[in-house]
């Protein structure tokens, strides 16, 4: 799940800008990410898998995830992972393919390479982009659907092949969000106390 969460949580940031042809906003969103200081937002998130809500930060490469099943941090070089299913805290170092589908730094790059970014539509006061995968992939497509009056997402859904979906409802979108270094950093308040902490670099 923590896979679905950053997969759509990448895209509220490949859809904030005005409305021109859906390669350019990428572009362009892609060069915000990297000179703010740090972007934030509340996710609620509902699947076949369960529902999960939580908060994301990012800051360039590094990233926060805190959520209601699972927990990362990312310092830029070591990984903090937390879930409930395992409930144990792994730190490793990733590899480059490893960040691939985990930092959504890393996933919002790759979009415009791995998918076909197209208009899914209007509403009212509404605009909708479609993700396609250009190569074989569990992902059917995407659907990112935004506010016309502040070119912000207001909702996402990943559907896949197997007719499977995930919906997520984004809020409170801050591209100038305070953080310091030890945001990125294991905060062992955070899991409950007494779990297990595997040093698996």
């Amino acid at each position: 799940m923590r896979k679905t969460v950053l997969l759509i949580l990448s895209l509220m940031v490949m859809v904030t800008a005005s409305a021109q042809s859906p390669s350019s906003v990428v572009d362009k969103v892609l060069g915000a990410m990297k000179s703010s200081n740090a972007i934030s937002a509340n996710y609620v998130m509902t699947s076949s898998q369960g529902n999960s809500r939580g908060t994301l930060v990012m800051s360039g490469k590094k990233f926060r995830l805190l959520a209601n099943d699972v927990k990362c941090w990312y310092n830029g070089s070591t990984m903090w992972s937390y879930s409930t299913a395992t409930d144990e805290v792994n730190i490793t170092t990733p590899a480059a393919a490893d960040l691939q589908m985990t930092n959504p730094y890393s996933v919002a790059q790759n979009f415009k390479s791995a998918y076909i970014v197209s208009k899914g539509g209007k509403g009212n006061g509404t605009y909708t982009l479609r993700f396609t995968p250009k190569k074989k992939s569990n992902v059917k497509h995407l659907l990112v659907t935004v506010s016309t009056s502040t070119w912000l997402i207001s909702k996402a859904e990943i559907v896949q092949t197997n007719g499977s979906k995930a919906t997520i409802t984004i809020s409170n979108y801050n591209k100038n969000a305070s953080v310091n270094a030890s945001t990125f950093e294991f905060d062992k308040s955070q899991v409950p106390a007494g779990t297990e902490v595997v040093d698996l670099r």
